[in-house]
């Protein structure tokens, strides 16, 4: 019998909604991939992107007019304080190979892609990141003290970085874009 009821419970949750375990879950930001978004009201502010490269704002209630293969970034009401920055270099966005695709009071979304063995100028992130990688590609970051990490990304890898970092990234292999949003 109580192997029925977990049997039943399995399947109830893995038929609910609500069942979608979150690919980023913090203080800021819930994330979710989800194969079709466009018929849900949404329960908060969000940020959505397709694969193919197209990001939305979708306030708490509206739907999303794109569909397809999604990712969610539900926006959390949890605001940080103003980061200042002491690094001497220059705020990570805009820079070559990026454009604004739309910013309001919670965020600015940018289209990012990198050109192989192009390294970014030397930048600072002063506010926290949720990256969505749209190609298939290596990706090495280099810090001030020169230390390096080769990153390998595939499409459809999500990433929550935080703020008060300063690096360079260099395209080593493949190709890469992403869609990149700054919380404010």
């Amino acid at each position: 019998m109580v192997q029925l009821l977990l049997l039943c419970m399995m399947l109830f949750q893995s038929a609910s909604p609500t069942a979608t375990k979150p690919v980023i879950d913090n203080d800021r930001v819930s994330v979710l991939d989800v194969a079709d978004y466009s018929t849900s009201a949404q329960p908060n502010d969000a940020v959505v992107v397709s694969l193919a490269g197209n990001a939305v704002y979708v306030p708490k209630g509206a739907t999303s007019k794109i569909s397809g293969r999604l990712f969610v970034i539900d926006l959390k009401d949890h605001p940080v304080p103003p980061i200042e920055n002491k690094s001497g270099y220059p705020l990570a966005f805009p820079r070559p190979g990026t454009k604004k695709v739309f910013e309001n009071d919670r965020v600015i979304v940018w289209d990012s892609t990198w050109t192989p063995g192009v390294a970014t100028p030397m930048h600072f992130h002063d506010k926290d990141v949720v990256v969505i990688f749209l190609e298939d590609g290596d990706l090495k970051s280099t810090t001030l003290d020169g230390k390096e990490v080769l990153n390998k990304y595939t499409s459809g890898t999500v990433r929550f970085n935080q703020r008060d970092r300063t690096h360079t990234e260099t395209l080593m292999n493949g190709k890469q874009r992403a869609i990149i949003t700054e919380l404010k």
